[in-house]
């Protein structure tokens, strides 16, 4: 691959001169071992934590979009619309399906048919984000035999995926790292090829009330394993469609009749409000929104479906997709300017670079931000989409220990009504070998992680996992 840290040299076919650049955005957080916590009666010491960070990343600004109310599906597809023939977006928020790996991907894909469908001889395509939309932007636009460059801010490929590795050589997936058996076939497929470690999650799913010890053991391929928070929410999402004017889907559940129904739908000895609620915060860990912002006409429906855990190094396939293409890291672009002929590209160094045209594949959340300055301004239905679309919070911590402290080979793990913050737990024992446990949290709760000192989140990681505990 074709990677160039902080520094251009000068491009003759673009006819113009990049020198050296830092990016001006601050370094975006890097996991790191976690102080450890003093130990419980029930939880030992972990020997280390790392944790993402995408709430404060000024490079994400947020881990994935979502729909609230007054927002439609019109607004990606108004997003998705190239400007003049030179400028043009593909990313997640762009996509039909928004919020995963195949969906930027394929975002990516089509960015690069309408570009090929424009192109003329010896122009010159700039890529802007190096994660999964743009280096499949990339990589089809090099196979099409166009010039093109890409260009990413951080110092690393991957954008949203981000796949660290620790001294004894074990990989991290602090991003995007579970898939769909079935919808994500093409990018399994593509994994095995790398000899990219990838594992289905064949274990059963475990519920627990911490407070009662009452607990749901479900065996594998039975889904939803929620059938009360399910229920609730298909009930809520049937009611919204039917009325005039969308709303929450908070607000949906509440109006329907759905939030009551689901209060005396127990499962065994878990009570159906508390069985919501985690339900609300499992839909919160897809789609980063709390069921208070969530459109409920547009809350995407939850696909029964068999995953799989990215296990290995989930970048390797960004990378394979950039092999062989001019690749700048460290280089961010502050400012577009276009118009019928060129586009102009500022640099974090006032240099500028000159190309015929450009794919514009950063997070929503940069777009909102106004990192990037567009002249002139684009057109309204871009500004009014990115304006409507909202961006959701999801972070990940992993935690491993020099041996298990549970004996359960459940795959997922759950609270029943608590206020942890962290309620929802991977346990990657049955899955790798490891004992390593991954919490994932969404909406407000990924907010508040975000928020909080190395000690505080080690101290919540052991308070979240005592009741998972042998002798707890």
């Amino acid at each position: 691959m074709s990677f160039t840290r902080r520094s251009f040299i000068i491009s003759a076919g673009a006819g113009a001169s990049l020198l050296v650049l830092t990016a001006c955005t601050d370094t975006p957080p890097s996991p790191t071992p976690a102080p450890t916590p003093t130990p419980t009666s029930s939880v030992p010491t972990p020997t280390s934590l790392q944790r993402s960070n995408w709430s404060n990343d000024p490079l994400a600004m947020g881990a994935v979009s979502f729909l609230p109310p007054g927002a439609t599906p019109l607004h990606r597809e108004n997003l998705a619309q190239n400007v003049i023939d030179r400028v043009f977006f593909a990313g997640e928020a762009t996509a039909d399906e928004p919020s995963t790996v195949r969906g930027a991907r394929s975002s990516g894909a089509r960015a690069a048919g309408e570009v090929f469908a424009l192109v003329g001889e010896g122009e010159r395509i700039a890529v802007i984000g190096a994660g999964a939309a743009g280096a499949e932007c990339a990589r089809r636009l090099s196979a099409f035999g166009i010039d093109v460059v890409v260009l990413e801010a951080r110092d690393r490929t991957g954008g949203r995926i981000h796949s660290t590795k620790a001294e004894e050589g074990q990989f991290s997936e602090l991003g995007a790292w579970r898939l769909g058996l079935d919808s994500d076939a093409e990018i399994i497929a593509a994994l095995e090829r790398l000899d990219v470690a990838r594992s289905a999650t064949t274990g059963p799913d475990l519920m627990r009330d911490p407070d009662s010890g009452a607990e749901v053991l479900t065996p594998a391929g039975i889904t939803p394993t929620n059938t009360a928070g399910a229920r609730a929410v298909s009930t809520a999402v049937e009611w919204a469609v039917m009325q005039v004017a969308d709303s929450t889907l908070a607000d949906a559940l509440d109006t329907s009749g759905a939030r009551s129904t689901a209060a005396a739908a127990n499962q065994g000895d878990l009570v159906g409000e508390a069985l919501l609620e985690q339900y609300l915060r499992g839909l919160a860990v897809e789609t980063g929104a709390e069921a208070s912002a969530l459109s409920a006409w547009f809350t995407p429906p939850q696909v029964p479906e068999e995953r799989a855990l990215v296990t290995g190094a989930f970048v390797t396939l960004v990378d394979d997709d950039l092999e062989g293409i001019e690749t700048f890291l460290s280089t961010a672009v502050l400012g577009i300017s276009y118009d019928d002929d060129r586009v102009s590209l500022r640099l974090g160094t006032g240099e500028s670079l000159s190309v015929d045209r450009v794919v514009v594949t950063v997070p929503l959340g940069v777009l909102k931000a106004s990192a990037i300055t567009f002249s002139p301004l684009l057109p309204f239905g871009h500004r009014a989409a990115i304006n409507a679309i909202s961006v959701g919070a999801i972070e990940l911590v992993k935690v491993t220990f020099d041996e298990p402290f549970w004996t359960t080979d459940a795959t997922t793990w759950g609270l029943v009504g608590t206020d942890e913050l962290i309620t929802s737990w991977v346990n990657l024992l049955p899955v790798t070998g490891e004992a390593a446990l991954v919490g994932v949290v969404g909406g407000d709760a990924a907010i508040a992680l975000a928020g909080l000192t190395e000690n505080e989140l080690a101290e919540l990681v052991s308070s979240s996992l005592e009741p998972f505990a042998d002798n707890a």
